[in-house]
C-alpha cells in the first residue's frame, strides 16, 4: 500500500514540474527523481530488498510517463503499458534511510516493445541497474502499433540503438505467447 502513496506522490510532483516549466521532457531524456530507502523497502539484512528495486523502479516510469506527456496520450487513446521482461543487476546495497537518485530513460525499441533502463545512483555511482522490456496495450484489446505511439508522442529523436545483448536477452528470456501452451515441466 505504501508504494501506492509514493506512486501518487511521484505523479503529482511530475505534473507540477511540467506545469511549472511549461514544457515536457523529450522522450529520449533521462528522468531523475530523488528517493530515500524507507523501512518498508528493507529486508531482514537491513538493506533494500532485491524484489523491492523493481517496484521502486516503477516510480521512475510513472515520472517519465507524466513528464514526457505519454501518460496523457495513453489516457486519451485508452492505452496502458505492461512489462513483459525485466532484468536487474546489483552492485552495492541501498541501506535504510539512504538517499538515492532514480534515473530512468527510454533506450530504444524494436518491432514489438519499448526498452527502458533504470539506475539507482548514489553520488553519481550506479548501485543497481534494470533493463525493462514493455509493451503498450489497448484497453479495447490488442497492442499499440509503434507508428500509432510515435505519431501520438512524436518520434523520439536522439534515441540510442538498443545494445545487441538487450535483444539477445529479450529473445532468450521470452515465454511463449498466451495463445501457445507453456507447460511447467522440470527436467
Amino acid at each position: 500500500m505504501n508504494l501506492l502513496w509514493r506512486t501518487l506522490f511521484v505523479i503529482a510532483r511530475a505534473r507540477r514540474s511540467v506545469r511549472r516549466s511549461g514544457e515536457r521532457l523529450p522522450p529520449s531524456a533521462v528522468g531523475r527523481i530523488r528517493l530515500r530507502t524507507l523501512p518498508t523497502d528493507i529486508d531482514i539484512l537491513k538493506h533494500m530488498n532485491n524484489g523491492r528495486y523493481l517496484s521502486v523502479f516503477d516510480l521512475g516510469r510513472w515520472d517519465l510517463l507524466v513528464r514526457t506527456g505519454l501518460l496523457e496520450e495513453m489516457n486519451t487513446h485508452g492505452w496502458y503499458p505492461v512489462v513483459s521482461s525485466e532484468t536487474v543487476t546489483f552492485r552495492k546495497s541501498l541501506n535504510l534511510w539512504q538517499r538515492f537518485e532514480l534515473e530512468t530513460r527510454l533506450i530504444g525499441h524494436d518491432d514489438r516493445a519499448l526498452y527502458l533502463e533504470h539506475r539507482a545512483v548514489v553520488r553519481g555511482e550506479i548501485y543497481a541497474r534494470a533493463i525493462i522490456r514493455a509493451r503498450m496495450l489497448k484497453r479495447s484489446g490488442g497492442t499499440v502499433d509503434h507508428d500509432e505511439l510515435f505519431t501520438a508522442l512524436g518520434y523520439p529523436e536522439g534515441l540510442p540503438d538498443v545494445e545487441p545483448w538487450v535483444h539477445e536477452w529479450a529473445a532468450a528470456s521470452a515465454l511463449p505467447s498466451q495463445r501457445r501452451p507453456a507447460p511447467s515441466v522440470w527436467d
